[in-house]
């Protein structure tokens, strides 16, 4: 990969952080140590394989703290989603006419993707996404519920925006 298609990939990536940030993160690229640091501060697996253990994995957090949320129809894994364009999740809600009744359905997607890391990063996508339930915008509540929710949210979220970046620029054989 050439130097300024590194650079550009860093910044559709990291976009947002410092300056400071963005030159920790291309040295430790360039030194070749970023999947170590992601490996030491996320050694673990999640056993979270099947679109049932999912269901099971995402229902748990929200009994525990959106239980007068919506309800979700379905949660599923998705094979064919796009992690390089940032879609890590998604989360779906259809209206029908029934008779004289609307009917509201909800759903979460989540990559595949996920299947194989660390248990943080599920996390971290699972909050995001039912975050939706109750803030369908990212905006200033909906990061203070995912905080809630998940207290190191956004340092798994930064740590996952490092894998997949990592991962864009050294894909797994």
């Amino acid at each position: 990969m050439q130097a300024s298609d590194f650079d550009t990939r860093i910044r559709q990536t990291l976009g947002g952080y410092p300056p400071t940030v963005l030159a920790q993160v291309r040295a430790l690229i360039e030194q070749d140590r970023l999947a170590a640091y992601l490996a030491k501060r996320y050694p673990d697996t999640h056993d979270v394989q099947s679109d049932a253990a999912l269901h099971e994995h995402v229902m748990r957090y929200k009994q525990k703290h959106l239980k007068s949320s919506p309800p979700l129809h379905k949660v599923l894994w998705q094979n064919k989603m796009d992690v390089l364009q940032k879609v890590l999740g998604l989360h779906t809600s259809v209206s029908r006419v029934q008779g004289a009744k609307l009917k509201a359905k909800s759903e979460i997607r989540i990559a595949s993707l996920f299947k194989s890391t660390a248990p943080e990063f599920l996390d971290m996508v699972v909050v995001h996404e039912l975050a939706h339930l109750r803030e369908p915008e990212h905006n200033k509540a909906f990061y203070q519920l995912c905080e809630h929710l998940l207290p190191d949210y956004h340092q798994i979220e930064f740590d996952l925006r490092l894998l997949l970046l990592q991962r864009a620029l050294c894909p797994p054989a």
